[in-house]
Parts: C-alpha cells; sequence; structure tokens
C-alpha cells in the first residue's frame, strides 16, 4: 500500500493549507491518482488498523438501498450516526436514522422524473453478462437533483468497470472530497470488495482498482497521526475470501466475506470532521 502512502507524504509535505466547511483546516492538493494491482493481495492499509467489518457492513448497507442508519446499526456499523445526528440534518430527516438520499439509494433506486426508480448497479451487472465489453458500465451518486435531500453529499461520486478480453474486471472510481487519514482508507478497502464481488457474480477476475482523488486533504487535527503512520513499515497485503456460492450481488452476507493473513500495525485514534 505505498501509493497511499506516496499521497499521504505528498498532501503532508506539499499541500496547500485552507479553511473549509468544518472549521477545521486542512492541508490540500488537487487530483493525484492510486492504482492497485489485485493480484497483489487486496487493498487494505497495514500501516495501521482497518476495520474490515467496518468495511464489509458499509458497503453491504449500500448494496440494500436503504437510507436508514438503523440498518447499518444492525450490521455493527456505526461510522454514519454522526452524520444522522448532525444538526444541519436532522430538521430535513423524513424518520429517526434516516440520511436521504444518499450513496446506496442512488446506486439502486435513483429517481427519475415522474418517480420511477433505475438500478444502477444491477443493470450495469446484467449488461456485464449480456455485452461485456460496452463501455457505459458506470455509477453514479452525484445527483445534482438531490443534493438537498442527502445528508452528505458523495464524497465517491462516480464508478466504472471495464471488463478485458481476458475477462479481467477493472474499476475506477473518482472521489471529489478525499479525508486522506480517516476516510480514503476505507474507500480503498471498500472499492476494491466491491470489485471482487462483481467480479465474481459476472464470472471473471479483478484485476485493477484505480482511484482518482480531487480535492485530497489532511485536516490540521489528524497532522501528528499522518506522521505516526508514515513511520510505519507496511506489511504483505492479505489475501480476500468470497463465498464461491454466491453468484448474486443482493445475495451476499457478512459470512460470506473474510479476509485471510491480514497483518497490521496498531490503529490509530482521529475525530472525524462533520
Amino acid at each position: 500500500m505505498r501509493q497511499y502512502l506516496e499521497v499521504l507524504q505528498d498532501v503532508l509535505v506539499n499541500g496547500d493549507d485552507r479553511p473549509n466547511r468544518t472549521g477545521i483546516g486542512a492541508r490540500t492538493v488537487f487530483v493525484r491518482d492510486m492504482r492497485f494491482d489485485l493480484s497483489d493481495g487486496f487493498p487494505i492499509i497495514t500501516t495501521k488498523k482497518v476495520s474490515f467489518n467496518l468495511v464489509k457492513a458499509e458497503l453491504l448497507w449500500f448494496l440494500t438501498g436503504s437510507s436508514d442508519v438503523k440498518e447499518l446499526q444492525k450490521l455493527g456499523c456505526h461510522i454514519w450516526d454522526a452524520n444522522a445526528n448532525a444538526d444541519y440534518w436532522k430538521p430535513k430527516a423524513k424518520f429517526d436514522g434516516d440520511l436521504g438520499r444518499v450513496y446506496g439509494v442512488q446506486w439502486r433506486k435513483w429517481r427519475t422524473y415522474g418517480g420511477l426508480e433505475i438500478d444502477q448497479l444491477g443493470g450495469v451487472i446484467e449488461g456485464m453478462k449480456k455485452d461485456p465489453f460496452d463501455r457505459r458500465f458506470v455509477v453514479s451518486a452525484w445527483n445534482p437533483g438531490e443534493l438537498d435531500e442527502m445528508a452528505l453529499p458523495p464524497c465517491h461520486m462516480i464508478y466504472q468497470f471495464d471488463i478485458s478480453s481476458k475477462q479481467e474486471i477493472s474499476l475506477h472510481m473518482v472521489q471529489r472530497s478525499c479525508d486522506m487519514f480517516l476516510g480514503v482508507p476505507f474507500n480503498i478497502s471498500s472499492y476494491g470488495l466491491l470489485l471482487c464481488m462483481v467480479a465474481q457474480v459476472t464470472g471473471n477476475k479483478p484485476r485493477e482498482l484505480i482511484l482518482t482523488l480531487n480535492n485530497t486533504h489532511i485536516y490540521q487535527n489528524h497532522f501528528e497521526q499522518v506522521k505516526t503512520q508514515l513511520a510505519r513499515e507496511p506489511y504483505p497485503l492479505p489475501k480476500l475470501w468470497l463465498n464461491p456460492e454466491v453468484k448474486n450481488i443482493d445475495d451476499f452476507k457478512m459470512d460470506d466475506i473474510k479476509l485471510e493473513g491480514y497483518k497490521c500495525h496498531s490503529g490509530i485514534k482521529a475525530e472525524m470532521a462533520v
């Protein structure tokens, strides 16, 4: 995972210090790319502990198309609690725990004019089975007409799959706002997991994960944690195990997804900017 550490170092050394909506200053660079070859192992940070259970839970929750933070909490994940309870959002929430038209809703229930819904991800997966070389395997969470109906506008906002003639599938994701210390490690592993899951249900082999990070930043209250992390040596990457019996993207459960051989340094605590 040296790709991640190199960007982290770049931001810390070369970034521009700016204010932002959270009230906590951030050091920022604009547009960096990271590429991860899945044949090298599963992409997860090893220079601090990343809770893979939380990564799994959030992604499975996205895949249900839910906006209810309580459904995520049932999976043992509370990373969206602060957003659900934020003062700026609670007056808009339609029920206790509602997060609005966030990621999973857009992926699976994109609302068209007239109230019809489009299952973007489901349609992409079906399209892969019919014509693997199509160039339209795109899923967008950035819906300008519904941004004010979301507890948090999408940070990872659009992704596209590509399948080679060798039946190798790659995924490219574009992220508009990138919290390098807390958020990006989750994003790397979440999209790596999504790539592997889609590969399995479409009969392809996962090849490469590419992330384009637009506003790439480190919050000022994370500087010391970042320095601690940069002083650590990465471990070899683990392997991902998916239950081979699962053939439908909607059938994956927590126990169908496991990491084998994940060796990492200890966790480093930091407060999330909301």
